[in-house]
């Protein structure tokens, strides 16, 4: 368990950000830290995935490849599936799901593949453990193997994480469509509010005026607090059977903040036209152990005057289309299913109470009333800038899940913005 090859899949535009966290935590570097299309590859020890796991924000998960090989048919998978040791990560009386993507796989059924996968997971435990095999449950498995074949390579992982990363443990009161906390914590990242290889946090007061249920403000807090990304939740290899409880005790305990670590005063604000998800929010932030560092208020991003004299806006605004029209996917999907397809926010063309449109309203708000700040925004309307008569210091590429879009920073002045 000391020279693994893991495997941290991410959101496309992430993976550069990724790198730098994973190189933080881990202290790799050179051929041992590779950033890859979709992810990030680190050799590491079985303590570093558990730490990855307690700390990375922006990965969805942890896997560790079990193996990497050339393949043309079904039967293939199967004799690659049986030279893995399986029963060194899990027992037959434990249960176990697979899970199959792939990038132009040859074979005509992924659920076939899927089947000869699992027939050679099976058959191996039947001859190592005397005729009994671990069964398969598709909801809450003990264990997740994870495949993912190329035109000609098949590889197989197990995965550490269980749930995906982005799974904090706070957020149980949420809206219908609410941003994951690994792309809220990109979003932190591309701005430059937080450096994911340093640690650090900027200075500068942080808003939301469209924060939903809280996602990116509550991030930010628990980054400025020292809090562990999962230091809330449960984690897959809690099951496994190199998993070792003192170990991974002495992790969490070095992962708790100092006492003096919380945040006296907040620098960290959120505000929605929802006061309804202004309730959510408190109660997410309470739950995530922030809520004396975050501000959450209610009102119209339209109306609401700036909580500092100047900082970083950061938000994912209601969408200026459909998604299922405007968001869909040109080009690539990620490997994973980490991110799945954000559920359609059920707005048309965003529009004020009086029929106006709500970002060329934001952008004259913003120009009267928040000269000196920086604003970072998150949509796939790609014309962004045009409608809201602003002219972009930045985009960043970035996916929300199958829906590409642009990280736009927009450096607010008085005046004219032509």
């Amino acid at each position: 368990m000391n020279d693994l090859s893991l495997f941290l899949p991410c959101a496309a535009g992430v993976e550069e950000f990724l790198a730098q966290e994973v190189h933080a935590l881990t202290g790799r570097v050179g051929q041992d830290l590779l950033t890859l299309r979709g992810g990030v590859r680190v050799r590491a020890d079985w303590r570093d995935a558990l730490k990855l796991n307690l700390h990375s924000r922006l990965a969805q998960r942890v896997l560790i490849e079990l193996a990497h090989a050339p393949y043309r048919s079904e039967n293939d998978l199967y004799a690659i599936a049986s030279g893995v040791a399986w029963e060194i990560w899990f027992t037959p009386k434990q249960t176990f799901k697979i899970e199959t993507t792939a990038q132009h796989s040859p074979l005509q059924s992924l659920n076939f593949a899927t089947l000869r996968i699992k027939d050679a997971i099976a058959d191996r435990f039947r001859a190592k453990a005397g005729g009994v095999r671990p069964s398969i449950e598709t909801q809450w498995p003990d264990t997740r193997v994870f495949a993912h074949l190329t035109t000609d390579l098949c590889t197989l992982y197990i995965d550490t994480s269980g749930e995906p990363l982005f799974k904090r443990g706070w957020r149980q009161d949420k809206g219908d469509a609410p941003l994951k906390e690994t792309l809220a914590a990109a979003m932190l990242a591309a701005s430059g509010w937080w450096n994911p290889e340093t640690g650090e946090v900027s200075d500068q007061p942080l808003y939301d005026p469209c924060c939903g249920s809280g996602t990116i403000a509550i991030e930010a807090a628990q980054i400025a607090g020292g809090i562990a990304a999962g230091s809330l939740r449960r984690f897959g290899f809690e099951k496994l059977l190199p998993f070792q409880p003192h170990v991974w005790a002495a992790l969490k305990a070095e992962a708790a903040p100092a006492p003096d670590a919380a945040v006296k005063e907040p620098v960290i604000f959120g505000s929605d036209v929802s006061h309804r998800m202004v309730d959510f929010a408190e109660r997410n932030a309470e739950r995530a152990g922030v809520a004396q560092a975050v501000q959450f208020r209610g009102g119209d991003a339209l109306q609401r005057m700036p909580p500092a004299e100047s900082g970083v806006i950061v938000l994912n605004p209601p969408y200026g289309e459909r998604i299922e029209v405007g968001g869909v996917a040109r080009g690539r999907r990620n490997g994973g299913n980490d991110e799945a397809p954000v559920a359609a926010r059920g707005r048309e063309e965003a529009q004020t109470e009086d029929g106006g449109e709500f970002f060329v309203q934001l952008a004259s708000h913003w120009k009267k009333s928040y000269s000196g700040w920086s604003a970072w925004v998150l949509t796939p309307d790609l014309q962004l800038p045009k409608r809201m008569r602003l002219k972009e210091s930045r985009r960043v590429p970035m996916w929300n899940g199958p829906i590409e879009c642009r990280l736009f920073r927009f450096d607010l002045k008085s005046g004219s913005f032509r």
